[in-house]
C-alpha cells in the first residue's frame, strides 16, 4: 500500500517503514506527527482518489531527526564585465519514518 501526500508544501509518495526527507519541520526527535493532506491511496490496485484530498485518511509518521542537506554552489557570472558572484546553500531537512497509513 502507498500513498501520495502533501507534506509541507510537497508532494511524496510514501509506503509503510519508508525513510524520507522533508523539509524542516517544527517536531522534536521522537515525536510522532500526522499529515491529513492525503491525495491519493492504493492498496493493492484498489486506487481511491481525492478531490482534492481523501476524507478520513492521514498518514503517521516519527520524526527520526534534523539534518542539513549537501551543499549547493550558486555561481553568476557576466562575460567580459568582471562580474562574478559566488554563493552556497544549505537546505535544513527532517527524516521522518512512515509508520501507518489510514485510508
Amino acid at each position: 500500500m502507498y500513498a501520495i501526500v502533501d507534506i509541507a508544501g510537497q508532494q511524496f509518495k510514501v509506503e509503510k517503514e519508508r525513510k524520507i526527507f522533508v523539509h524542516r519541520l517544527s517536531a522534536e526527535e521522537g515525536a510522532t506527527v500526522e499529515f491529513e493532506k492525503v491525495l491519493l491511496t492504493d492498496n493493492e490496485g484498489d486506487v481511491k482518489i481525492g478531490a482534492p484530498v481523501l476524507e478520513g485518511a492521514k498518514v503517521t509518521a516519527k520524526v527520526l531527526s534534523h539534518v542539513k542537506g549537501d551543499k549547493v554552489i550558486v555561481f553568476k557570472k557576466k562575460r567580459r564585465k568582471g562580474y562574478k558572484k559566488k554563493n552556497g546553500h544549505r537546505q535544513y531537512f527532517t527524516q521522518i519514518q512512515i509508520e501507518e497509513i489510514v485510508g
